[in-house]
């Protein structure tokens, strides 16, 4: 081949080398058009924005937390106990009369206890133990198992009216507040009359025992007669 087809040989294949770069520039322009012109997803502008998911709401329900319950330990009451203690009332054993005897006539011991005086009536005169007729005829006599004198009871002394010494012929005049005086081994203790009155010769309850300190007089009436009796009573003084 001859030089001159060489070198024109040769300038066609560099011109057609050369052709690939140019494209290739090219080639870049678009591509950075392109690049340009990127796809932009439009949204249409009626459209809502997309909703937003709330994150789930939690509601923490507020623990109550109960107190501890105690359980009290019971409780014992201890009532008082009231002791009532009730008085003691003692009750003083009465004396208790001897029976009306049977026998008015009968002996009896010869027992002096002491004396008796009615100043209002001017009597003073020994006092002797029974209501027998033979006891009475030596002065007045003290009923067997009634209250002696000064104790708690109902001393009862009989005595005549008409016969013997009559120390009781006038005890009809006494009033109350008269004084009548008893003197035993025991001591001088002094009564004075609260009432008389008239009463038949059944009338044994004259001789019941009384809770107080008493005394009861009694003789034949009226004078001269034995149809009643009289009766004198009589309290303790102070």
């Amino acid at each position: 081949m001859s030089v001159a087809r060489t070198r024109f040989v040769g300038v066609i294949f560099a011109g057609l080398t050369l052709l690939p770069a140019l494209s290739a520039c090219s080639g870049d322009d678009d591509n950075r058009a392109a690049a340009d012109t990127t796809s932009v997803t439009t949204r249409p502008i009626d459209s809502d924005p997309p909703a937003t998911t709330a994150a789930p709401t939690t509601t923490e329900v507020p623990t109550t937390t109960a107190a501890p319950t105690t359980t009290a330990a019971p409780t014992t009451t201890i009532e008082p106990t009231t002791t009532t203690v009730t008085p003691t009332t003692t009750v003083a054993t009465l004396p208790v009369p001897a029976p009306s005897p049977a026998d008015t006539g009968g002996q009896e011991p010869v027992i002096d206890l002491g004396t008796i005086e009615i100043p209002k009536i001017n009597v003073s005169k020994p006092m002797y133990e029974g209501v027998r007729l033979t006891t009475l005829d030596r002065g007045p006599g003290h009923w067997p198992g009634t209250a002696m004198p000064g104790q708690t009871g109902n001393v009862v002394v009989a005595g005549h009216r008409t016969s013997h010494d009559k120390p009781f012929r006038h005890v009809d005049q006494l009033v109350a507040g008269d004084e009548v005086i008893f003197t035993t081994a025991d001591g001088r203790f002094v009564y004075h009359v609260t009432s008389i009155e008239i009463v038949k010769p059944d009338a044994i309850w004259i001789i019941d025992q009384t809770p107080d300190k008493t005394a009861t007089l009694f003789a034949c009436h009226p004078v001269g007669s034995t149809r009643e009796r009289i009766v004198v009573h009589l309290a303790l003084s102070a």
